[in-house]
């Protein structure tokens, strides 16, 4: 059978897969010795193969709407801790130990501006 059945098939392969299956069906004399081979036993792995499908497309966009609701909450939750730093900045001040415990810097422990030199060539 296949190499590596873990890799998908492409498209085309696929297809040319079903139009074989369409040719097989008008063929009234096809009696084959292996049972899992008849045409009945590939129409049940056509609809096991087309319900597989469904249900992957299904599953990624299940996957797709579940990423894009908790990026939204990442940014709601985000968005409300940078409004809550601006609010203890505006209650206790830009040098009050509340800032420092939210993660944000004193003003009084930044360096204040030195005096730029200009260099004379």
């Amino acid at each position: 059978m296949a190499k590596n059945e873990t890799k998908r098939l492409s498209p085309k392969d696929l297809q040319v897969d079903r139009d074989a299956l369409h040719a097989l069906q008008s063929i009234a004399t096809y009696s084959p010795a292996n049972p899992a081979y008849t045409v009945k036993q590939l129409q049940q792995l056509t609809a096991a193969l087309e319900a597989a499908q469904k249900a992957e497309v299904q599953a990624s966009e299940a996957a797709r709407v579940a990423r894009d609701a908790a990026a939204a909450a990442e940014w709601n939750f985000h968005n409300a801790i940078l409004g809550v730093k601006d609010q203890v900045i505006a209650q206790f001040g830009k040098n009050s130990d509340q800032i420092q415990m939210l993660g944000l810097k004193k003003k009084s422990e930044y360096k204040s501006p030195g005096v730029r030199r200009v260099k004379v060539s």
